[in-house]
């Protein structure tokens, strides 16, 4: 195995991991070489959570899609005809891109591009920032071989972000928000180059024929951070903001909300493997300002699909069935209470922390990040085995459960020193 591949693997998640295998292991059954392109090397190298899983082949990759949706139960949330681009989610909630590669040619800003297929190298080196223009390749004879055709890697080094091209942000108008955003996410200066390329594009507005798909493509990627607050203000200082919908920023960013959210993701024990659909959770928060008109003229600049804005506007009553759960009298044992949230989702557990005025609720909630899930942590697969159990069987999943419902039974009841402004009382 290359350095780059174990690098890699060592910033991806188990679920992320998992993905990787599965393409890895239907590459072989079909005879073809895939190619781990862009975001994720981007983010391996700049030590960052690996958030985009992009993945690239030469033809046409509908007939792996296909054959991960038969046989890995993934599901094609979008695709684009023209690029040969599909978007798909994994069953452990885990996203990619699978596309061909392709040149693009464009005859205006923002036009319609002419999609020719293309080798891996060509695609790389037509691409928008040299950071993004790496790859590493899945192949069983070549994996972990990396790709660097316009010494991103370099680019890397000096902190800086370049153009691959001297026509990128013309081309395609949506680059000049990827450009800001990625800025503001990895604090890399623009190279002189880029920064007269940029102010020419702006002076020329082409900011104005970003289209709708690229709108939601960054703002989903905004969404998924774990602080979106910085990029936010700084796409709002550039005026980007607008293109979402007129008046967006300012009180309408809801920093105070987001800081809550901050607040909150910092009281889940390290090591917890928390289940989060961050993306609707930043839409909640982030909207609690809006009017309706903002969220409809939102919704239709973005075109999000139906399961994007149910998952959104559903957030709330689902909170709701999970805090009638988490108020009932009977949860009179820390196991009782751990059983309610441990398959709870985060974005569920966090509204309620925001928006409960239940405190009973609340301090169920508080007790189980800061007392009983770090507690369920402390029982191991070894202890499973000890006791007779396979971790990796059902019978030994429910066994590790037993285990840690007599283990959170078993300890005193006692408060541990929380912060001040979240410490529970001495309830279950």
């Amino acid at each position: 195995m290359s350095d780059y591949m174990f690098m890699l693997e060592s910033h991806l998640s188990q679920a992320q991991n998992f993905v990787i295998a599965e393409v890895q292991r239907m590459m072989a059954k079909l005879q073809i070489n895939v190619f781990l392109t862009g975001g994720a090397l981007r983010d391996m190298l700049a030590g960052l959570p690996v958030r985009d899983l992009n993945f690239t082949l030469e033809g046409s990759p509908l007939k792996l899609v296909r054959a991960l949706e038969k046989d890995a139960g993934v599901r094609v949330l979008n695709s684009d005809e023209t690029r040969k681009r599909y978007e798909i989610a994994f069953p452990n909630g885990v996203r990619a891109e699978v596309s061909m590669a392709r040149i693009e040619k464009f005859a205006k800003p923002g036009g319609v591009p002419k999609v020719v297929p293309a080798t891996i190298h060509e695609d790389l080196r037509e691409r928008d920032f040299t950071i993004n223009c790496l790859a590493i390749s899945l192949a069983k004879g070549s994996r972990g071989l990396l790709l660097d055709p316009t010494n991103g890697l370099s680019d890397f080094a000096l902190r800086e972000l370049r153009t691959a091209t001297s026509h990128a942000l013309m081309d395609d108008p949506s680059r000049v928000l990827k450009l800001v955003t990625l800025q503001a996410r990895l604090g890399f200066q623009l190279d002189e180059r880029t920064k007269r390329q940029y102010d020419n594009a702006r002076q020329a507005k082409v900011e104005k024929l970003i289209p709708a798909e690229a709108l939601r493509r960054e703002i989903v990627k905004i969404g998924e951070e774990f602080n979106p607050l910085p990029i936010l203000e700084t796409l709002q200082k550039e005026g980007f903001l607008d293109l979402y919908f007129p008046g967006f920023g300012g009180a309408k960013l809801n920093a105070a909300g987001f800081a809550k959210l901050m607040k909150f993701r910092g009281l889940v024990p390290f090591g917890a493997q928390i289940k989060e659909d961050r993306f609707s959770l930043f839409l909640n928060t982030i909207s609690e300002k809006w009017t309706p008109k903002d969220k409809l003229t939102f919704i239709k600049n973005c075109k999000f699909s139906k399961r994007e804005v149910d998952a959104w506007k559903g957030l709330d009553a689902k909170a709701k069935a999970l805090s009638n759960t988490l108020k009932s009298a009977k949860l009179v044992k820390p196991s009782l209470v751990y059983a309610a949230l441990a398959d709870a989702p985060a974005e569920q557990i966090f509204i309620l922390l925001a928006k409960s005025p239940l405190r009973n609720v609340q301090d169920r909630i508080k007790n189980y990040l800061q007392k009983y899930l770090p507690i369920a942590l402390e029982v191991t697969d070894e202890d499973v085995i000890a006791a007779g159990g396979n971790p990796a069987v059902p019978k030994g999943v429910q066994l590790k459960k037993q285990l840690i419902a007599t283990r959170l039974d078993a300890r005193p009841k006692r408060v541990a020193a929380l912060d001040p402004a979240y410490s529970p009382q001495a309830s279950a």
